[in-house]
């Protein structure tokens, strides 16, 4: 019988697992009876998967729209179906020739610029988005392609980490909804020799890192009971500024009322709050606003 586990775990998602298939481990190896994640990494990726349990599946929508950072391997000189390593190679073109290594690295960094800030990219046909209720990769299979309307993203910083040609690593900081796979081939088309994904690992989720995680292993090693892989559920909202309640006023925003509260003129230009009723225990997210606190998204107590 499953029981009632509430917090987050921080996963490195092994290679060829999907976002489900590793939900559906974690919430096994826990017994819990309610899990999600946070937003996909696809199958052939690794890293940073943070797994919501219980009652902390009220907040992965927050961390859907965090910025995310991922290493990532790029190969030149073919083109796949896909976009990456998973799919069938369609096109082979001539490598640049360069003089000495230098000149390589001099030519990978100057194609950086044209991709960092605000740009503009095409979602890929391999993808999860959805057309007349039918995700594009099942069209892509079936060989049909469709217009697809370019989206605006944000690429925060790109560097090149290592340069093992026709192979480099890239080390991404990025807006949610970014392809990497489609930044490959986009990077490759600029070079004009084509490129494509072979390599990616998940870094960062917002404030999450990598270095917190676990993997499958060493969670089903560990004891059931132990609450060392398990952080709590407002692990995923550290962001927010946290205001503290009492009592009564948590019984009041608990029970969906408003509570009257005057905050210093700095903190009253925050609207969001992670709120805890003394002395720390999380009750959920509220808003504030002129002189009232407003629940917005609230745990249920345990008892």
């Amino acid at each position: 019988m499953s029981v009632r586990i509430d917090g987050v775990v921080l996963l490195d998602k092994p290679a060829g697992m999907s976002s489900q298939g590793a939900v559906t481990a974690v919430k096994r190896a826990f017994n819990a009876d309610k899990a999600g994640h946070t937003g996909t990494l696809d199958p052939m990726a690794t890293g940073l998967l943070p797994i919501c349990l219980g009652e902390a599946t009220k907040y992965s929508q927050d961390l859907l729209d965090a910025d995310k950072t991922y290493i990532a391997q790029v190969k030149f000189g073919q083109c796949t179906d896909t976009g990456d390593a998973e799919g069938l190679v369609i096109e082979e073109l001539p490598l640049p020739e360069f003089t000495d290594a230098h000149a390589l690295e001099l030519a990978l960094n100057a194609l950086l610029p044209q991709f960092t800030g605000p740009i503009k990219q095409v979602p890929p046909m391999y993808s999860a988005l959805k057309r007349d209720g039918k995700p594009l990769y099942e069209y892509a299979r079936a060989g049909v392609e469709l217009e697809r309307a370019p989206r605006e993203i944000t690429i925060h910083a790109i560097r090149w980490t290592k340069i093992d040609w026709p192979e480099a690593t890239l080390e991404v900081s990025c807006s949610k909804g970014t392809y990497i796979r489609v930044l490959a081939e986009d990077l490759g088309k600029s070079l004009g020799c084509g490129a494509h994904l072979v390599g990616l690992r998940r870094t960062e989720v917002g404030h999450l890192s990598l270095k917190q995680s676990f993997t499958l292993d060493a969670i089903a090693q560990g004891s059931l009971a132990s609450s060392h892989f398990i952080l709590p559920v407002d692990a995923l909202l550290q962001t927010l500024p946290h205001l503290t309640v009492d009592e009564q006023q948590a019984k009041r925003l608990e029970m969906g009322q408003r509570v009257p509260l005057n905050l210093p003129p700095i903190e009253s230009l925050v609207r969001i709050y992670r709120a805890t009723a003394a002395p720390h225990n999380f009750i959920g997210t509220a808003d504030w606003r002129s002189g009232v606190l407003h629940p917005k998204r609230l745990i249920t107590q345990a008892h």
